[in-house]
Parts: structure tokens; C-alpha cells; sequence
């Protein structure tokens, strides 16, 4: 690879973010950031230790929001704001009643 190829490569995944939310069995909402969500979606429904400890044993999980977002920068601003919403207000995100703005 060209060293132009390694930069294009780096530059498309650091504007490649996404927020995303799971629903766990009792209903609560787990917020993270990543830049691949369907590896990180399977990294927290396996048993190994890679997913995030709060999901574990809180099977079944759902995916119920994927929004890509770009910089990890904006991810994570956007990240904290969500995991401040009450529950109701997450919900209101999910179902696209709501916009959340950094």
C-alpha cells in the first residue's frame, strides 16, 4: 500500500464513528461509541471478555440505533450526552421523536 492508501484508510476511519444503542432483557439502554457496530454488537453478546461488563448476563441484547456520527470527537461528545437523557428521553432518540445535538 502507498502511503497516500494508509493515509485515505486512516483519515476514512477516523470519520467513521457511530453512536449506537442496545436494549437489554429488562429493557434498560446501553450507549457506545465504535467505529464497526456490528463487530462490537457481537463482541457484547459473546461470552468472552471483550464486550462491556454491564451487558454481561443481560442477554437477550437488541440493537435498536445505529447513527453514524463521523470524528470519534463528535462520537464521544454525542455519546455523553445520551448516557445524561432520562430513559424516557432515550427512548424519544431511539424511535426518532427527538434529535440530540452537540
Amino acid at each position: 500500500m502507498l502511503r497516500a492508501d494508509y493515509a485515505y484508510v486512516r483519515n476514512l476511519k477516523m470519520n467513521n464513528w457511530f453512536l449506537y444503542l442496545i436494549r437489554c432483557k429488562h429493557g434498560r439502554l446501553y450507549t457506545g461509541i465504535t467505529t464497526d457496530v456490528e463487530r462490537r454488537f457481537a463482541e457484547h453478546s459473546s461470552d468472552d471478555k471483550k464486550g462491556s461488563k454491564y451487558l454481561r448476563g443481560k442477554a437477550p441484547l437488541t440493537l435498536v440505533l445505529k447513527k453514524k456520527i463521523g470524528s470519534r470527537s463528535i462520537a464521544l461528545k454525542m455519546e455523553a450526552r445520551v448516557k445524561k437523557l432520562p430513559k424516557i428521553k432515550k427512548e424519544m432518540f431511539v424511535e426518532g421523536k427527538i434529535q440530540i445535538n452537540i
